[in-house]
This record gives structure tokens, C-alpha cells and sequence, in this order.
């Protein structure tokens, strides 16, 4: 996750930044947005980072095969909308459904050809998570929360349905993936609208690899899951 550390910089320092203007410390409290958690619904829209990576787990009977597959993330961009539910002052159902555009490259040191060991991962997701937000009582203008739920994503890059596999330059993956998410985040609540950065952890539960025709590839004989971890920091408007 080493590509998103300058972003993650970035949050918090945003952050310290709002905090040194929120009256956190002061006996002056000065309230924006004061009956904006009272809606029972909201909306908005988010941009954001994502660093997508794998977790992979090898046969036993291949230990000594190809198993040290290289990741190696990049950072990607996010975008979406969001949809907000108050069930009370603490707790609140959203709906947050985005497009991901994300890229991994995997290496394979055992393999020697220079065109076969290097597999560019691009993929773009429609990224469905439903989540529940718990927050803090909010103090002054800022108020902040942790956040999870689950998520269902549709990867338009997939591939699952290629005929061609690893040996034509073709690495497939599933078209659908489920998965868990959890997080945390800060409610800035603005003159004018309410901005909240937050970093959130995403984990797929299900097998992602969709293994070549041989059974004995050298790409994928010796995977015996292979599933997607990823960090997204998104910066919400609402």
C-alpha cells in the first residue's frame, strides 16, 4: 500500500488543518450546518483514492512451485454517489455506489520468458457497498465515525469469459465479488455543506481467479485462492 501514503498524508492533514479553525479548543462554539443531521435523508457524491492488492494461498502439493507471486499496486481513482439514511443521532444506513479504476501488476520470478512473467491487472469496478456509520456525538464542527458493512462489486475487466487464458497474454479473473469493508472517518461540518475524509479497508470472501484450461500452468495450477484487499480514502461532499 506504499502508493497511498502521500494520500493518506493528505487526510490528515486536511484534518488538522479544519480542527485548528473548529473551535475545538476554544469556549467559543460556533455550529454550521446545526439541523443537518436531523434529515432523514441525504445526498452527495465522493472522489477518492484506491490501492488494490491480492492475498494469495497455494496448493500445499505445489509449495515448491511459483509460489512467490509479486503484487505490485497502484494508486487508482474513485468516484460516486452517495445516499444517507438517519436512523437516529448515532447510526446511519448508506448506500455509496461508485466506479473504481484500479491496476495491479503480478510478477512470476519462475517464469523465464520476458513476455510471460509480467501480468498487467487493469480492472474498472462498479462498487455497491452498503454500510452503517456509527458516529461520536458531534462537538463544535466536526464529529467523527467508524464505518462497515458489506459490498458487491461488478469488474468490467475481468476477462471470465475469454476464451483465451495466460497463454495468449490473458489473466482472468471472476466477474463478481463480494466482500466486508470496515473504516473510519471525520464529519467537517462547513458553511455550506459537510466534508468528510475517510480511509476505509476492503476484503474480498471468495476466490477471484478464474485458472487456465491447463491444469498444470505455470500461471495459476499452484493458486489455490486468490482474493482482493484493498484501501480506499474518499473524500465525501454531502
Amino acid at each position: 500500500m506504499k502508493s497511498l501514503r502521500p494520500y493518506i498524508i493528505v487526510v490528515f492533514l486536511l484534518g488538522a488543518i479544519q480542527l485548528s479553525h473548529g473551535q475545538l479548543f476554544s469556549k467559543e462554539r460556533l455550529s454550521n450546518l446545526e439541523t443537518f443531521d436531523s434529515r432523514p435523508l441525504s445526498w452527495g457524491y465522493f472522489l477518492g483514492f484506491n490501492s488494490y492488492d491480492f492475498k494469495f494461498t497455494y496448493n500445499r502439493k505445489f509449495e515448491n512451485y511459483n509460489t512467490d507471486i509479486e503484487v505490485a499496486s497502484q494508486a487508482g481513482f474513485n468516484v460516486g454517489l452517495i445516499g444517507d439514511m438517519r436512523i437516529n443521532d448515532y447510526l446511519n444506513l448508506r448506500l455509496e455506489p461508485g466506479i473504481y479504476f484500479a491496476q495491479r501488476n503480478l510478477t512470476f520470478p519462475r517464469i523465464e520468458e520476458e513476455a510471460d512473467y509480467l501480468r498487467e491487472v487493469k480492472s474498472t469496478y462498479v462498487h455497491l457497498p452498503l454500510l452503517l456509520k456509527v458516529s461520536t456525538k458531534r462537538l463544535n464542527n466536526f464529529k467523527p465515525f467508524v464505518v462497515g458493512g458489506i459490498s458487491k462489486s461488478i469488474n468490467l475487466g475481468s476477462n471470465e469469459n475469454n476464451p483465451e487464458d495466460n497463454y495468449f497474454g490473458q489473466f482472468r479473473m471472476t466477474r463478481n465479488t463480494n466482500y466486508y469493508e470496515l473504516g473510519f472517518g471525520i464529519d467537517f461540518y462547513l458553511y455550506y455543506f459537510k466534508f468528510s475524509p475517510s480511509i476505509r479497508g476492503v476484503f474480498a470472501t471468495s476466490d477471484e481467479l478464474v485458472r487456465d484450461r491447463n491444469p498444470l500452468s505455470p500461471w495459476t495450477s499452484n493458486i489455490a485462492s486468490m482474493k482482493t484487499r484493498g484501501v480506499f480514502i474518499n473524500f465525501t461532499f454531502q
